[in-house]
């Protein structure tokens, strides 16, 4: 009758600990998931700008690495919603950086510097360095 409860404890607790793991895993690729339909969102809304001139062209941060800082800068079209563009990629950066601390994310912590020069190149911006 002891085996028999100890074996079912042991169950119990497996079952326990394998339900917690799987839990986290489908919660990690349900945050993933978030932060690449935003940086979708966001490659689409860069992409719909045209620029006839270099100074309709502009950068803006852009990620989070775990050590701190962006990640890349993104080059982009003033002929875009640029409010919008900043409030996207401002929760992006947000959410990946929460991203990180949750899930332990380790990053290279180099910096990573802003573009030289952004001009229009065949009606789209591009980052010159």
């Amino acid at each position: 009758m002891k085996i028999f409860k100890n074996t079912l404890k042991t169950i119990a607790l497996l079952a326990i600990v394998f339900s917690c793991t799987n839990n986290s895993e489908s919660g990690k690729e349900e945050d993933l998931a978030e932060l690449t339909a935003l940086q979708e969102e966001i490659e689409l809304l860069i992409d719909s700008g045209i620029c006839s001139e270099n100074a309709s062209c502009d950068y803006i941060a852009f990620g989070s690495k775990a050590c701190g800082g962006p990640k890349t800068y993104l080059v982009y079209s003033t002929s875009i919603d640029i409010v919008l563009l900043q409030q996207k990629a401002a929760t992006y950066n947000a959410l990946e950086n929460a991203y990180n601390k949750k899930w332990g994310v380790i990053s290279d912590c180099s910096y990573v510097l802003p573009p030289n020069e952004v001009t229009c190149i065949n009606g789209k911006c591009t980052a010159v360095n």
